[in-house]
């Protein structure tokens, strides 16, 4: 994994915007239509070509495929895993309980887009590595092309698919954590293999707060932040920890979030987990000041902190100058080497529901990389 050893390096969470192409296969494919498959093969093979050289155009050092072929950064697991059918419940968000026109008003700008999220009906195991191989092609093809700096590719963490696909077969919350980390350890160590950089993405660990886990009290979730933590460890347990980063958010939708768990309570959890570097939103209005915390109570040696500095929930377009102060004040806390300029989370987490407008998308990530050599300037 690449440091910021001259100047602030860039990088963003995963997803991006989707174009129409790529969409509409993944709205076919979703909903069990019929479809080209080779076309759709040939169609993420250019979109993954495409985003990968826009992120370099853009002056974004450590790129992904943009999670072209995934419909959701987390529901993509019932294609490449058995013990997968129907539909789970929908996800209950704490925070708008005291909101209920707001959410209605949600529901409706979501419902374009249906996300089918299937349920854990028998045993999980790999169903096939078909669509994992092709990622890991298609993303090889393009990062060389590119000649991009450095490469990451998601995958879902154990504790944030056992979020979205309710169980229904294990005998218990921690059996099935134990099922998913085994069975998602051949991805992790596929893409580690393949040369690139792993990113596990882990809402559960912040976001599960008031989603799954609201009726419990904050010791109690800490508890079993820690199991997930545990899985996660284990189906890590293949590939070093420098060829692995995380990423925590508290959801990344546009809400109160006034019922999300502080930055402070999670911390001593989040680094006990094996990646070296941790994605952590900082630049919406409910997390920017917690830069704070991690002046107060520091960072352990061995992580690095990739912050984010851009919002992905609005079309505001941050001043490079705003993302240079950002990044100061985290190097100010941490150290100017330990810090990656970042996002707060993806821009496309679920195909087709991403409320940024895909050039404005760009042009935020254009804002980052600016700001990021201002700061360099200052800081080197």
């Amino acid at each position: 994994m690449k440091h910021s050893s001259d100047r602030i390096l860039t990088t963003h969470v995963g997803s991006l915007p989707r174009p129409s192409d790529v969409m509409d296969f993944l709205v076919a494919k979703e909903s069990g239509e019929p479809y080209d498959a080779a076309g759709f093969d040939a169609c993420m093979r250019r979109a993954v070509r495409d985003v990968v050289a826009e992120q370099v155009a853009l002056g974004i050092d450590i790129v992904s495929d943009g999670e072209a072929s995934k419909p959701g950064y987390a529901t993509y697991v019932k294609d490449r895993l058995t013990g997968f059918s129907g539909d789970s419940p929908p996800i209950h968000f704490a925070d708008l309980d005291g909101f209920p026109k707001y959410r209605v008003r949600m529901g409706q700008a979501a419902g374009a887009r249906r996300v089918v999220r299937a349920r854990c009906t028998g045993p999980v195991a790999v169903r096939d590595t078909l669509s994992l191989e092709a990622d890991l092609e298609n993303f090889r093809d393009a990062v060389d092309a590119a000649e991009a700096e450095e490469g990451f590719l998601n995958a879902a963490s154990p504790g944030v698919i056992a979020i979205f696909q309710s169980n229904d077969y294990y005998p218990s919350h921690d059996a099935y954590l134990a099922a998913l980390a085994a069975a998602m350890k051949e991805e992790y160590n596929a893409v580690v293999r393949a040369g690139f950089l792993l990113q596990v993405d882990c809402p559960d660990l912040a976001m599960g707060r008031h989603v799954s886990f609201s009726e419990m009290s904050d010791a109690e979730f800490l508890k079993q932040a820690e199991h997930n933590i545990e899985a996660l460890n284990e189906a890590l347990s293949d590939v070093p920890a420098d060829s692995v980063r995380m990423h925590i958010c508290w959801g990344n939708y546009e809400g109160p979030h006034h019922c999300d768990i502080g930055l402070e309570k999670i911390l001593d959890i989040i680094v006990k987990a094996k990646p070296s570097a941790i994605s952590v939103e900082a630049a919406n209005p409910r997390h920017a000041h917690e830069w704070a915390v991690l002046r107060e109570v520091g960072l352990p040696d061995d992580k690095i902190l990739i912050p984010g500095l851009i919002d992905s929930t609005s079309n505001y377009i941050e001043h490079p100058e705003l993302v240079a102060q950002r990044i100061e004040r985290f190097a100010s806390a941490i150290g100017r080497e330990r810090v990656i300029a970042g996002v707060d989370c993806g821009f496309g987490t679920f195909a087709g529901m991403g409320k940024v407008d895909p050039k404005i998308c760009h042009l935020k990530l254009k804002a980052l990389a600016e700001g990021a050599a201002i700061a360099s300037e200052r800081l080197w």
